[in-house]
């Protein structure tokens, strides 16, 4: 039999292990008591969240998220730009409390932290030379793809590509150079730097193309903390409801639109990634 205080010590542990379960799964409340919500954001990367040239205040595609959400949640927002590789880490540690930059959904991310519903689908895409521009993926067979290393897109080359051979390099530039080179077939990226780059070397005799067959689709959405329900829920409701209103497609326009450098055309919609079909990265 259990004596008195061995049991009223069982019962204040457990009082104790709830009451922090009951904290830990409370981070909604807690943003609405302070009545602020912290954005993770890029720093400076174009067109998601970069600083105005004139204001130096931070500006793009993903402060103008990160404010709505905010709003439909009924509080301010506070902005905190990090680096990329500190997107899930900063997330992770508490120090905000949610990331929109550009977040695309891999299989590793989803261990460590929650989505939300994606918001948009961008696409990684295979650049080449105008000569190869008609070319299908399963024309480029066994041949040399170059991409940035420990990218999405480098991981996206086995999957897309049969025998594709993945040819790695520290930064975009210099993955795109080898094709310049000649000294590999393709270069893979995502859809955004691909009509950059496409468009700086218009005309010249480097020119290049986008192929048609997009590599692989990817998932953006927002990044949350882990076994937070109700902060997860409040978001994917914000989402929702700003794309009931027309906003999310406003705000994708004005970002990325048709009267913008990209040119994109937003044909998806707010959706839930388990039901989406597209084949996830590690």
């Amino acid at each position: 039999m259990r004596s008195k205080a061995g049991l009223a010590s069982m019962l204040a542990l457990t009082g104790w292990v709830a009451c922090i379960a009951s904290a830990q799964a409370d981070q909604l409340s807690d943003i609405k008591a302070h009545g602020t919500l912290s954005c993770g954001v890029y720093s400076n990367v174009e067109p998601f969240s970069y600083p105005n040239p004139q204001t130096r205040q931070l500006e793009g595609m993903d402060v103008d998220i990160c404010t709505a959400i905010a709003k439909q949640i009924g509080v301010k927002v506070s902005l905190e730009p990090l680096a990329v590789e500190a997107r899930i880490p900063q997330l992770k540690l508490g120090r905000v409390d949610m990331v929109v930059a550009n977040l695309a959904y891999t299989k590793t991310r989803a261990t460590q932290v929650s989505f939300s519903d994606a918001y948009y689908l961008t696409k990684e895409v295979l650049v080449v030379k105008k000569a190869d521009a008609g070319k299908k993926l399963a024309d480029f067979a066994g041949q040399k793809i170059s991409a940035a290393d420990g990218s999405t897109s480098a991981q996206s080359i086995p999957i897309s590509i049969k025998d594709g051979q993945a040819v790695t390099f520290h930064d975009t530039s210099s993955a795109f150079l080898a094709l310049q080179q000649g000294k590999v077939k393709g270069f893979v990226t995502n859809q955004m730097t691909a009509i950059k780059i496409t468009k700086q070397v218009e005309g010249s005799d480097g020119a290049v193309a986008i192929a048609s067959e997009p590599m692989l689709l990817e998932p953006i959405a927002v990044g949350l903390r882990q076994n937070e329900p109700a902060m997860l829920g409040a978001v994917n409701k914000a989402l929702t409801t700003l794309e009931a209103s027309g906003e999310m497609s406003a705000i994708f326009d004005k970002w990325l639109g048709p009267k913008t450098p990209y040119g994109l055309s937003r044909t998806d919609k707010v959706t839930p990634i388990d039901q989406l079909k597209f084949t996830p990265v590690s």
